[in-house]
């Protein structure tokens, strides 16, 4: 699934994602995906991003995290 970073805080470490088809998916840092496990994880807001989802008891989250343009 595609979509565009709401907001992320950097600090605390979680944001939303807005999917192309208009929903929000809450992110937490560890589930953005780096290629190296020693690299900063951090998204950007606006940003295009590839994800999937897991639901999760507090709803659906986003998960495996891919920043398109880093």
């Amino acid at each position: 699934m595609k979509g565009t970073v709401k907001w992320f805080d950097d600090t605390k470490g979680f944001g939303f994602i807005t999917s192309n088809e208009g929903k929000e998916f809450f992110v937490h840092w560890k589930s953005i995906v780096t290629s190296s496990d020693k690299e900063r994880k951090f998204l950007v807001n606006e940003e295009e991003v590839e994800f999937d989802t897991l639901d999760t008891e507090k709803g659906t989250q986003a998960i495996n995290v891919v920043r398109l343009n880093p």
